[in-house]
């Protein structure tokens, strides 16, 4: 019985250490990938994330005091208009079209300014002012000791709102994107809620508002995703959402697109097991910038959804959760559900602090504070009474933009999917990952089995199915390629412009991983499918570091793909599974040379 207990013991020592390598490797390969440019600088690069998430928050140190942005919003218009109109614009550039601002409170130490109701008043007339120069729209968010929405006013002073201030984009090529994927374990609902989301309308508890969502013939039967799917929802610049008149009716993409300000793409992935090298290369390949993820209140979080958490902490994404179908649910399953939830997200593996969302105010500060990647915020939701909904899409309105990409430096975009349209030729999409493209500019695409890069030229360019004529990092779109057949474009290729000097696909790379979960031992000749951003591979294990590679161990790896060479660069995320997720990693250096072996660790 006591060789059973420290067996046990054991198990639960390793898990945990296990769990705790994961969060420290995650935040390590975080700081690698900023590497991954030429000249990339971690140091500098992390103070300045740090500096512009306090800009975001109003935090920073250079930001006028309290007595100054007082003065400014109550002090004569003709001089302090222009400042002000000044300081808004900066904070909407930063936010790419949108910012947070706080009129009463200060900005360093969110205290109220101490505003009387005439005070805030005039306050408020100086931002719209500023705002309508502007050509922006203002959504009042949350009032405090106003006597709005029911609350009582608790003395004369301390009126204070936050406001949402967005601008309608001058043309497509500006308009917002924010990318979530949707994750969770097979019957989660996460087909119906976007159903539910984007149609603006409720579901009858039968699946009626997914089948719109489903691209195949055996998912409508099945009801069970396979593919990944993509929807979109529309913000206006005054924070409502694009809808039809019509309950029911789905409006086209581009209508969507044109009358929108922000953009929320969702991209479905499956939850079933049988389907998780799809859901892998939808997570990896669409660089999401958030992940809902979906369970089930009456099942918990069971099956593939830890396994998608996990991949999603290994990539330091930030996560949502949903929970869905809580008017089926009894009461005392519900709390099981939501104490299970609470206890995975403060273990050592994912070191989050759980939000409940019970209110607007909560939705609001959450949002707010959510490029904070501890943070994680809990829905409660369903889909067919419509309860918590309004959160989630007050919530996805203030999301802010956390993207990191580099408009500067030279184009490279990867294709996740290809298609050939007819009287239009081949097309591929998928997310630029650095640089602008025009239409019109001469590219080369590759690698072939060979390693050989193909040359052609853009036709047009397409965001949310609308032609734009030029694309930037961090967005979306598809490619019209000219004299390209269909058969010589796959997923996981590459777009790069055109160069004397022709880019090289490799064969072999070493790379840092970490080993989440093995039954046995990992020597070399162990085969494994590997996931670098869209490529999805067969890869061997050519040398390791050591001997052996046990659960929870971290080595210096040398991998060689099995079928054909593939695009890689120094710093590039790296999942490898055989049926589960086996290990995570990051690319150290490329062409790995068998006359010269990797030093043994002593």
């Amino acid at each position: 019985m006591s060789n059973v207990r420290a067996d046990k013991q054991i198990a639960h020592e390793r898990r945990r250490a296990g769990e705790v390598a994961l969060s420290d490797f995650a935040d390590y390969v975080e700081k690698q990938t900023r590497l991954r440019k030429p000249g990339g600088d971690t140091t500098h690069t992390d103070e300045h994330d740090e500096l512009s998430i306090l800009e975001t928050l109003g935090l920073s140190d250079d930001t006028q005091p309290s007595v100054g942005m007082r003065d400014l919003l109550l002090g004569p218009q003709e001089e302090n208009g222009p400042k002000l109109k000044e300081l808004i614009a900066s904070r909407i550039a930063e936010g790419r079209g949108e910012t947070l601002f706080d009129v009463g409170l200060d900005n360093t130490t969110e205290e109220p300014m101490g505003f009387t109701k005439e005070e805030y008043e005039l306050a408020m007339e100086s931002v719209k002012a500023a705002v309508l120069e502007l050509k922006a729209s203002i959504t009042v968010l949350i009032t405090h000791n106003l006597g709005l929405d029911g609350e009582e006013p608790s003395d004369d002073k301390g009126a204070s709102s936050m406001l949402l201030i967005r601008k309608q984009p001058e043309s497509l090529e500006d308009l917002l994107e924010i990318r979530v994927a949707v994750v969770g374990n097979v019957d989660a609902g996460k087909s119906t809620m976007l159903g539910v989301l984007t149609k603006n309308t409720l579901d009858d508890g039968r699946g009626r508002t997914r089948v719109n969502l489903f691209r195949h013939k055996h998912e409508i039967e099945s009801g069970r995703t396979s593919s990944v799917g993509m929807e979109i929802l529309g913000y206006d610049s005054e924070s409502n959402i694009i809808g039809s008149n019509d309950p029911g009716r789905k409006l086209k993409w581009e209508e969507i697109g044109n009358r929108s300000a922000k953009v929320i793409s969702f991209t479905d992935l499956a939850g079933h097991e049988r389907y998780l090298r799809t859901t892998v290369f939808g997570l990896l390949g669409t660089s999401p910038d958030y992940v809902m993820l979906m369970v089930a209140a009456n099942n918990g979080l069971i099956g593939m959804s830890r396994e998608h958490l996990g991949i999603a902490l290994a990539l330091n994404v930030p996560v949502l959760v949903v929970v869905t179908k809580i008017d089926i649910c009894p009461p005392q399953i519900l709390e099981q559900t939501m104490t299970q939830i609470t206890k995975i997200l403060k273990s050592p593996g994912a070191r989050k602090i759980p939000i409940f969302i019970k209110s607007k105010t909560d939705v609001v500060n959450t949002a707010k504070q959510f490029v904070s990647e501890r943070i994680c915020p809990v829905f409660q939701v369903s889909n067919v009474t419509g309860q918590g909904l309004d959160y989630i899409r007050t919530f996805l309105n203030i999301l802010p933009f956390h993207g990191k990409f580099d408009s500067k430096s030279s184009f490279e975009f990867h294709v996740n999917d290809c298609f050939s349209v007819p009287f239009v030729g081949t097309v591929v999409s998928g997310v630029v990952k650095s640089g602008v493209i025009h239409a019109g500019d001469p590219i080369q695409l590759g690698p072939d089995s060979l390693g050989n890069f193909i040359q052609t030229t853009v036709r047009s360019i397409e965001r949310k199915r609308i032609a734009v004529p030029v694309c930037s990092a961090g967005q979306s779109a598809s490619f019209a390629l000219k004299k390209v057949r269909r058969r010589e474009v796959r997923k996981g290729m590459v777009v790069l412009p055109r160069s004397e000097v022709p880019p090289k696909a490799h064969m072999r790379f070493v790379a840092e991983v970490l080993i989440l979960s093995h039954a046995t031992t990992i020597k070399p000749k162990y085969q494994a499918m590997l996931h670098v951003g869209p490529v999805s591979q067969t890869c061997r294990i050519i040398d390791i570091d050591r001997d052996l590679m046990r659960t929870g161990d971290r080595a210096i790896v040398a991998f060689e793909f099995c079928q054909r060479p593939e695009f890689l660069c120094v710093g590039d995320k790296l999942l490898f599974r055989e049926g589960r997720t086996k290990g995570l990693g990051i690319v150290k250096s490329l062409d790995y040379d068998s006359t010269v072996p990797l030093v043994k660790e002593a």
